[in-house]
Protein backbone atom coordinates (compact mmCIF):
# COMPACT_ATOMS: atom_id res chain seq x y z
CA UNK A 1 0.00 0.00 0.00
CA UNK A 2 2.65 2.28 0.67
CA UNK A 3 4.78 1.81 -2.21
CA UNK A 4 1.46 2.67 -4.85
CA UNK A 5 0.97 5.88 -2.46
CA UNK A 6 4.49 7.05 -2.94
CA UNK A 7 4.46 6.06 -6.44
CA UNK A 8 6.74 3.13 -6.39
CA UNK A 9 6.86 0.52 -8.91
CA UNK A 10 6.47 -3.04 -7.27
CA UNK A 11 9.44 -5.20 -8.83
CA UNK A 12 7.50 -6.93 -11.05
CA UNK A 13 7.03 -3.47 -12.74
CA UNK A 14 10.39 -3.06 -12.53
CA UNK A 15 11.60 -5.44 -14.20
CA UNK A 16 9.33 -5.35 -17.12
CA UNK A 17 10.20 -1.25 -18.18
CA UNK A 18 13.81 -2.86 -18.65
CA UNK A 19 13.11 -5.11 -21.38
CA UNK A 20 13.21 -2.80 -24.23
CA UNK A 21 10.15 -3.01 -26.65
CA UNK A 22 11.05 -5.19 -30.25
CA UNK A 23 9.90 -3.28 -33.49
CA UNK A 24 7.16 -5.56 -35.38
CA UNK A 25 8.44 -5.10 -39.00
CA UNK A 26 9.86 -2.61 -41.68
CA UNK A 27 8.97 1.24 -42.09
CA UNK A 28 7.54 2.07 -45.27
CA UNK A 29 10.62 4.06 -46.29
CA UNK A 30 12.57 1.07 -45.50
CA UNK A 31 10.52 -0.86 -47.31
CA UNK A 32 10.70 1.32 -50.45
CA UNK A 33 14.53 1.66 -49.98
CA UNK A 34 14.36 -2.39 -50.77
CA UNK A 35 12.19 -2.17 -53.46
CA UNK A 36 14.33 0.17 -55.12
CA UNK A 37 17.78 -1.06 -54.78
CA UNK A 38 16.09 -4.85 -56.18
CA UNK A 39 14.63 -3.00 -59.05
CA UNK A 40 18.12 -1.65 -59.85
CA UNK A 41 19.95 -4.72 -59.39
CA UNK A 42 17.67 -6.44 -61.52
CA UNK A 43 18.04 -3.47 -64.64
CA UNK A 44 21.62 -4.15 -64.07
CA UNK A 45 21.39 -8.03 -64.67
CA UNK A 46 18.56 -8.50 -67.13
CA UNK A 47 21.19 -7.61 -70.25
CA UNK A 48 23.61 -9.27 -69.13
CA UNK A 49 21.27 -12.85 -68.65
CA UNK A 50 19.17 -11.50 -71.73
CA UNK A 51 22.88 -11.54 -73.42
CA UNK A 52 23.77 -15.05 -71.73
CA UNK A 53 21.12 -16.25 -73.55
CA UNK A 54 21.82 -15.30 -76.95
CA UNK A 55 25.04 -16.10 -76.54
CA UNK A 56 23.61 -19.85 -75.99
CA UNK A 57 21.14 -19.90 -78.51
CA UNK A 58 24.07 -18.40 -81.08
CA UNK A 59 26.12 -21.09 -79.94
CA UNK A 60 23.72 -23.63 -80.45
CA UNK A 61 22.76 -22.12 -84.04
CA UNK A 62 26.12 -22.98 -85.16
CA UNK A 63 26.59 -26.44 -83.96
CA UNK A 64 23.33 -26.92 -85.99
CA UNK A 65 24.85 -25.59 -88.87
CA UNK A 66 28.41 -27.82 -87.63
CA UNK A 67 26.65 -31.14 -87.43
CA UNK A 68 24.98 -30.17 -90.71
CA UNK A 69 28.21 -29.84 -92.30
CA UNK A 70 29.76 -32.69 -91.03
CA UNK A 71 26.39 -34.98 -92.73
CA UNK A 72 26.63 -33.47 -95.80
CA UNK A 73 30.74 -34.52 -96.20
CA UNK A 74 30.11 -37.71 -95.04
CA UNK A 75 26.91 -38.07 -97.28
CA UNK A 76 29.82 -36.85 -100.01
CA UNK A 77 32.25 -39.65 -98.81
CA UNK A 78 29.86 -42.03 -99.29
CA UNK A 79 28.07 -41.13 -102.61
CA UNK A 80 31.42 -39.03 -104.19
CA UNK A 81 29.07 -35.75 -104.61
CA UNK A 82 26.73 -33.65 -102.61
CA UNK A 83 22.80 -34.87 -102.18
CA UNK A 84 20.44 -32.82 -104.62
CA UNK A 85 18.56 -29.99 -103.44
CA UNK A 86 15.58 -31.61 -104.97
CA UNK A 87 14.43 -33.80 -107.94
CA UNK A 88 12.84 -32.10 -111.01
CA UNK A 89 12.10 -33.30 -114.13
CA UNK A 90 12.84 -31.02 -117.50
CA UNK A 91 9.59 -29.91 -118.53
CA UNK A 92 6.65 -28.46 -116.47
CA UNK A 93 4.14 -31.01 -114.75
CA UNK A 94 0.36 -29.34 -113.76
CA UNK A 95 0.16 -29.70 -109.93
CA UNK A 96 -1.88 -31.89 -107.65
CA UNK A 97 -3.15 -30.97 -104.40
CA UNK A 98 -1.76 -34.19 -102.07
CA UNK A 99 1.81 -33.58 -103.26
CA UNK A 100 2.53 -37.00 -105.20
CA UNK A 101 3.90 -36.07 -108.70
CA UNK A 102 6.83 -38.16 -109.56
CA UNK A 103 10.04 -36.19 -110.81
CA UNK A 104 9.06 -32.95 -108.70
CA UNK A 105 7.47 -34.33 -105.35
CA UNK A 106 10.71 -36.42 -104.09
CA UNK A 107 11.81 -35.44 -100.53
CA UNK A 108 14.71 -32.90 -99.98
CA UNK A 109 18.43 -33.08 -99.15
CA UNK A 110 16.95 -33.03 -95.50
CA UNK A 111 15.80 -36.06 -95.59
CA UNK A 112 19.00 -37.61 -97.52
CA UNK A 113 21.64 -36.46 -94.81
CA UNK A 114 19.02 -38.46 -91.81
CA UNK A 115 21.76 -41.22 -91.78
CA UNK A 116 24.84 -39.12 -91.16
CA UNK A 117 22.59 -37.30 -88.58
CA UNK A 118 22.24 -40.77 -86.89
CA UNK A 119 18.56 -39.97 -87.54
CA UNK A 120 18.43 -43.95 -88.97
CA UNK A 121 15.26 -44.80 -87.19
CA UNK A 122 13.29 -41.82 -88.89
CA UNK A 123 14.97 -42.36 -92.03
CA UNK A 124 13.78 -45.93 -92.90
CA UNK A 125 10.74 -44.45 -92.62
CA UNK A 126 11.00 -42.42 -95.83
CA UNK A 127 11.35 -43.25 -99.81
CA UNK A 128 13.52 -40.98 -100.95
CA UNK A 129 12.17 -41.68 -104.14
CA UNK A 130 9.08 -41.60 -103.68
CA UNK A 131 6.77 -38.25 -103.35
CA UNK A 132 6.52 -36.75 -100.14
CA UNK A 133 2.60 -37.45 -100.25
CA UNK A 134 2.85 -40.94 -100.24
CA UNK A 135 4.87 -40.65 -96.83
CA UNK A 136 2.33 -41.19 -93.84
CA UNK A 137 1.48 -37.83 -92.58
CA UNK A 138 3.34 -38.57 -88.59
CA UNK A 139 6.35 -38.86 -91.10
CA UNK A 140 6.18 -35.79 -92.63
CA UNK A 141 5.41 -33.43 -89.77
CA UNK A 142 8.13 -34.70 -87.18
CA UNK A 143 10.78 -32.14 -87.09
CA UNK A 144 14.53 -32.65 -86.31
CA UNK A 145 16.20 -30.72 -83.60
CA UNK A 146 19.50 -29.67 -85.44
CA UNK A 147 17.28 -28.32 -88.34
CA UNK A 148 16.03 -25.32 -85.84
CA UNK A 149 17.77 -22.28 -84.94
CA UNK A 150 16.94 -21.62 -81.01
CA UNK A 151 15.99 -18.49 -82.02
CA UNK A 152 13.22 -18.81 -83.86
CA UNK A 153 11.98 -22.60 -83.68
CA UNK A 154 11.56 -25.50 -81.12
CA UNK A 155 10.20 -28.91 -82.19
CA UNK A 156 7.30 -27.85 -80.50
CA UNK A 157 6.49 -25.03 -82.40
CA UNK A 158 8.67 -26.36 -86.15
CA UNK A 159 5.08 -27.39 -88.08
CA UNK A 160 3.63 -25.84 -91.27
CA UNK A 161 -0.46 -26.78 -92.02
CA UNK A 162 -1.29 -27.74 -95.23
CA UNK A 163 -2.19 -24.33 -96.68
CA UNK A 164 -3.19 -22.71 -100.15
CA UNK A 165 -0.79 -20.51 -101.95
CA UNK A 166 -0.71 -18.03 -104.94
CA UNK A 167 2.71 -19.52 -106.66
CA UNK A 168 5.49 -16.96 -108.56
CA UNK A 169 7.95 -17.42 -110.25
CA UNK A 170 10.90 -15.91 -109.29
CA UNK A 171 10.49 -13.38 -112.11
CA UNK A 172 7.36 -12.18 -110.28
CA UNK A 173 5.42 -14.45 -112.72
CA UNK A 174 1.78 -16.20 -111.61
CA UNK A 175 1.80 -19.78 -111.74
CA UNK A 176 -1.41 -20.00 -110.51
CA UNK A 177 -2.80 -21.74 -106.39
CA UNK A 178 -1.39 -24.97 -105.03
CA UNK A 179 -2.50 -26.64 -102.25
CA UNK A 180 0.64 -27.21 -99.92
CA UNK A 181 0.37 -30.31 -97.88
CA UNK A 182 1.72 -29.43 -94.13
CA UNK A 183 4.87 -30.56 -92.47
CA UNK A 184 8.08 -30.23 -90.65
CA UNK A 185 9.87 -27.01 -91.36
CA UNK A 186 13.63 -26.23 -91.14
CA UNK A 187 15.64 -22.77 -90.40
CA UNK A 188 18.31 -23.67 -92.80
CA UNK A 189 18.87 -23.68 -96.59
CA UNK A 190 21.30 -25.02 -98.90
CA UNK A 191 23.08 -22.95 -101.25
CA UNK A 192 21.61 -23.15 -104.42
CA UNK A 193 24.19 -20.46 -105.75
CA UNK A 194 23.60 -16.97 -106.94
CA UNK A 195 20.89 -15.54 -109.72
CA UNK A 196 23.28 -15.48 -113.02
CA UNK A 197 21.48 -18.47 -114.39
CA UNK A 198 18.11 -16.32 -114.70
CA UNK A 199 15.18 -15.78 -112.73
CA UNK A 200 12.61 -14.72 -115.93
CA UNK A 201 10.39 -18.25 -115.74
CA UNK A 202 12.72 -19.82 -118.36
CA UNK A 203 13.95 -23.34 -118.08
CA UNK A 204 17.19 -21.74 -118.03
CA UNK A 205 16.52 -20.34 -114.33
CA UNK A 206 18.69 -20.99 -111.65
CA UNK A 207 15.44 -23.52 -109.89
CA UNK A 208 15.86 -26.06 -112.70
CA UNK A 209 17.49 -29.20 -113.21
CA UNK A 210 21.44 -28.45 -113.07
CA UNK A 211 21.18 -24.71 -113.68
CA UNK A 212 22.10 -24.36 -109.61
CA UNK A 213 25.38 -22.50 -109.40
CA UNK A 214 26.01 -23.42 -106.22
CA UNK A 215 26.52 -26.65 -103.85
CA UNK A 216 23.21 -28.19 -102.65
CA UNK A 217 21.41 -27.74 -106.12
CA UNK A 218 18.40 -29.01 -107.92
CA UNK A 219 18.75 -32.18 -110.13
CA UNK A 220 17.58 -34.25 -112.82
CA UNK A 221 16.30 -37.13 -112.09
CA UNK A 222 16.98 -40.58 -114.13
CA UNK A 223 14.22 -41.84 -115.97
CA UNK A 224 14.20 -45.48 -116.36
CA UNK A 225 10.52 -46.26 -118.26
CA UNK A 226 7.77 -44.80 -116.27
CA UNK A 227 9.69 -44.23 -113.03
CA UNK A 228 12.74 -42.68 -111.75
CA UNK A 229 15.99 -44.31 -111.14
CA UNK A 230 17.53 -44.17 -107.68
CA UNK A 231 20.29 -41.97 -108.55
CA UNK A 232 20.24 -38.33 -109.60
CA UNK A 233 22.31 -36.93 -113.21
CA UNK A 234 23.64 -33.48 -111.85
CA UNK A 235 26.20 -34.22 -109.45
CA UNK A 236 28.20 -31.40 -107.54
CA UNK A 237 31.25 -33.17 -105.78
CA UNK A 238 34.28 -31.18 -104.10
CA UNK A 239 36.28 -30.96 -107.37
CA UNK A 240 33.69 -29.12 -108.78
CA UNK A 241 33.51 -26.28 -106.31
CA UNK A 242 37.21 -24.14 -108.50
CA UNK A 243 36.56 -21.28 -105.87
CA UNK A 244 38.05 -23.23 -103.28
CA UNK A 245 35.71 -25.00 -100.60
CA UNK A 246 36.55 -21.75 -97.90
CA UNK A 247 35.44 -19.42 -100.49
CA UNK A 248 31.93 -20.92 -100.56
CA UNK A 249 28.83 -21.14 -99.14
CA UNK A 250 27.24 -24.42 -98.40
CA UNK A 251 24.39 -23.78 -96.07
CA UNK A 252 22.66 -20.95 -94.07
CA UNK A 253 19.86 -19.72 -92.29
CA UNK A 254 16.65 -18.62 -94.07
CA UNK A 255 14.86 -15.06 -94.10
CA UNK A 256 11.77 -15.68 -92.96
CA UNK A 257 9.23 -12.63 -92.13
CA UNK A 258 7.69 -12.00 -89.35
CA UNK A 259 4.13 -12.66 -90.18
CA UNK A 260 5.40 -16.23 -92.46
CA UNK A 261 6.37 -18.29 -89.51
CA UNK A 262 5.21 -21.66 -90.77
CA UNK A 263 3.89 -20.79 -93.88
CA UNK A 264 4.44 -21.63 -97.56
CA UNK A 265 6.18 -20.68 -99.29
CA UNK A 266 8.99 -19.04 -96.77
CA UNK A 267 8.68 -21.63 -94.01
CA UNK A 268 6.98 -24.95 -95.62
CA UNK A 269 7.58 -28.53 -95.54
CA UNK A 270 10.85 -28.18 -95.51
CA UNK A 271 10.74 -32.20 -96.48
CA UNK A 272 8.66 -31.64 -99.47
CA UNK A 273 10.93 -31.06 -102.99
CA UNK A 274 8.53 -29.18 -105.13
CA UNK A 275 8.90 -25.75 -103.23
CA UNK A 276 12.65 -24.99 -103.63
CA UNK A 277 12.15 -21.77 -101.36
CA UNK A 278 11.30 -24.47 -98.16
CA UNK A 279 14.76 -25.62 -98.26
CA UNK A 280 17.11 -23.60 -100.49
CA UNK A 281 18.61 -19.97 -101.30
CA UNK A 282 20.48 -17.74 -103.18
CA UNK A 283 22.46 -14.51 -102.97
CA UNK A 284 23.29 -11.53 -105.42
CA UNK A 285 22.38 -8.60 -106.45
CA UNK A 286 18.67 -7.99 -105.85
CA UNK A 287 18.70 -10.75 -103.34
CA UNK A 288 20.58 -9.66 -100.29
CA UNK A 289 20.93 -10.95 -96.59
CA UNK A 290 18.06 -9.54 -94.82
CA UNK A 291 18.78 -7.49 -91.90
CA UNK A 292 16.02 -9.01 -89.87
CA UNK A 293 12.36 -10.71 -90.11
CA UNK A 294 10.75 -7.16 -90.78
CA UNK A 295 13.60 -5.97 -93.70
CA UNK A 296 11.57 -5.23 -96.78
CA UNK A 297 14.85 -5.93 -98.91
CA UNK A 298 14.38 -9.28 -97.70
CA UNK A 299 12.33 -11.70 -100.05
CA UNK A 300 11.61 -15.37 -100.60
CA UNK A 301 15.42 -16.40 -101.88
CA UNK A 302 17.25 -14.26 -99.10
CA UNK A 303 19.16 -15.59 -96.66
CA UNK A 304 18.35 -13.99 -93.08
CA UNK A 305 17.79 -15.09 -89.40
CA UNK A 306 16.31 -14.26 -85.80
CA UNK A 307 19.92 -13.05 -84.42
CA UNK A 308 20.61 -9.62 -83.70
CA UNK A 309 22.93 -7.91 -86.74
CA UNK A 310 24.50 -11.63 -88.58
CA UNK A 311 23.92 -14.37 -89.79
CA UNK A 312 25.39 -18.07 -89.78
CA UNK A 313 26.74 -20.24 -92.40
CA UNK A 314 28.33 -23.48 -92.93
CA UNK A 315 31.07 -23.16 -95.82
CA UNK A 316 31.97 -25.92 -97.91
CA UNK A 317 35.02 -26.90 -96.31
CA UNK A 318 32.44 -27.44 -93.33
CA UNK A 319 33.45 -24.21 -90.97
CA UNK A 320 30.96 -22.32 -89.78
CA UNK A 321 30.55 -18.44 -90.00
CA UNK A 322 29.19 -15.55 -88.77
CA UNK A 323 28.17 -13.26 -91.61
CA UNK A 324 27.25 -9.35 -91.51
CA UNK A 325 23.67 -8.77 -92.62
CA UNK A 326 25.59 -5.77 -93.90
CA UNK A 327 27.65 -7.69 -96.67
CA UNK A 328 27.73 -6.51 -99.98
CA UNK A 329 25.43 -8.40 -102.56
CA UNK A 330 28.28 -8.72 -105.24
CA UNK A 331 30.52 -10.10 -102.27
CA UNK A 332 27.32 -12.80 -101.81
CA UNK A 333 27.09 -13.39 -105.00
CA UNK A 334 30.67 -14.48 -105.05
CA UNK A 335 30.36 -16.53 -101.96
CA UNK A 336 27.36 -18.53 -103.77
CA UNK A 337 28.53 -19.38 -106.54
CA UNK A 338 30.96 -22.41 -106.33
CA UNK A 339 32.85 -21.50 -109.44
CA UNK A 340 32.98 -17.90 -110.95
CA UNK A 341 36.77 -17.23 -110.21
CA UNK A 342 36.30 -13.97 -108.56
CA UNK A 343 38.66 -13.81 -105.44
CA UNK A 344 36.77 -13.07 -102.17
CA UNK A 345 39.03 -12.04 -99.78
CA UNK A 346 38.43 -10.93 -96.16
CA UNK A 347 34.29 -11.62 -95.68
Amino acid sequence: MKSQKLGLKSPENRQDSQIPHKRQGFTLIELLVVIAIIALLVALLMPAVQQARAAARRSQCQNNLKQIALALHNFHDTFQAFPPARLIMDETQPPNDEGTLIGLDEPSWLVRILPQLEQNAFYTQWDIYKPYGMHPIEVRRQPVNVFLCPERHSATNAVAPDSRIEVTFPCGCPAGAQIVPGGAVTDYAGNHGDPSPGTSGLQTDFYWGGNGTGVLISSRPKIVGEGIAQTWVDKISMGEIDDGTSNTLMVGETHVPKDQMNKSPYNGPAYFGRHVSHFCRIGGPGIPIAHNSTDPRGNLFSYGSDHTGYVNFALADGSVRTISTSLNTRVLANLSHRADGQTVGEF
